[in-house]
């Protein structure tokens, strides 16, 4: 319910926390906890993204790019992992943590720097007439290679991608934050659903007991959006970098622990 939780309040970035639940709290291997973690993800993904689709906050063509340029990597990361030893995966696991906590960690905005980033020119633009992405060749290339790289780290670690995701949209697009998280679930959503079907493909199974999980994580999801609007954006980031430290830390020392024993 925790990593639902962190979802729904703080965006796609909560994915991070759920391999870790699962190897650390329910004692299953990084190879099995991937495609369990990224069906719980992309089950709460899709919960989220049905709220943006009602709300009109999703960005279809940028979705659909992003979602099949994240599928073709995903697949690539997911052949990596299982050549990777568990030790190696956890450590690149606890950067990617360390890395969402730096990014999710609030931040002051001066008022300078709020009129240097509205005067930045953005790849991908808004067109004012019609609320539309302007399709240009460079908004394409950005928009896809966000999806790939998120594709990549979901299969490679399954952790949805969000904390990449929301940033990258945020720098390389004009979107608002709600668009930009309601997109990104809804990217989110497909890529990991996918993702999960190819795993289980090429014979990764997905324990039964880890129902209940996906279960706890789609009611976090839905407790979270209902939350959210309620409490206060810098205490929730400063929650979950605080969270994802400490998660980070146990895992570190757990890995590095197995590794000099």
């Amino acid at each position: 319910m925790l990593v639902g939780l962190c979802m729904g309040l703080t965006g796609a970035g909560g994915g991070v926390l759920a391999v870790p639940v699962l190897v650390v709290g329910m004692g299953i291997g990084v190879q099995e906890a991937v495609p369990l973690a990224l069906l719980a993800i992309g089950s709460a993904a899709t919960l989220g993204s049905l709220d943006g689709l009602r709300r009109g906050l999703v960005r279809y063509r940028a979705t659909l790019l992003m979602a099949a340029a994240g599928v073709l990597t995903a697949a690539l990361g997911t052949v990596l992992a299982r050549s990777m030893p568990t030790d190696a995966l956890m450590l690149l696991l606890c950067l990617v943590l360390i890395v969402s906590a730096v990014r999710q960690w609030p931040r002051q905005q001066t008022s300078t720097g709020r009129i240097s980033e509205g005067m930045s020119f953005k790849p991908c633009r808004i067109d004012p007439d019609d609320g539309r992405f302007r399709w240009t060749p460079r908004c394409f290339f950005h928009i896809g290679a966000i999806g790939a790289s998120a594709g990549l780290f979901t299969g490679l670690l399954g952790v949805g991608g969000g904390f990449l995701l929301v940033p990258f949209m945020r720098r390389y697009s004009e979107l608002g934050m709600h668009s930009v998280v309601a997109t990104s679930l809804a990217v989110i959503a497909l890529v990991s659903l996918i993702s999960v079907g190819h795993s289980v493909f090429i014979g990764t199974p997905v324990p039964g007991s880890g129902w209940i999980f996906i279960l706890a994580c789609a009611t976090g999801m839905a407790m979270g959006r209902v939350l959210a609007p309620g409490l206060s954006p810098r205490h929730l980031q400063a929650g979950f970098a605080v969270l994802a430290l400490a998660v980070a830390a146990g895992l570190a020392t757990r890995s590095l622990i197995h590794l000099f024993t």
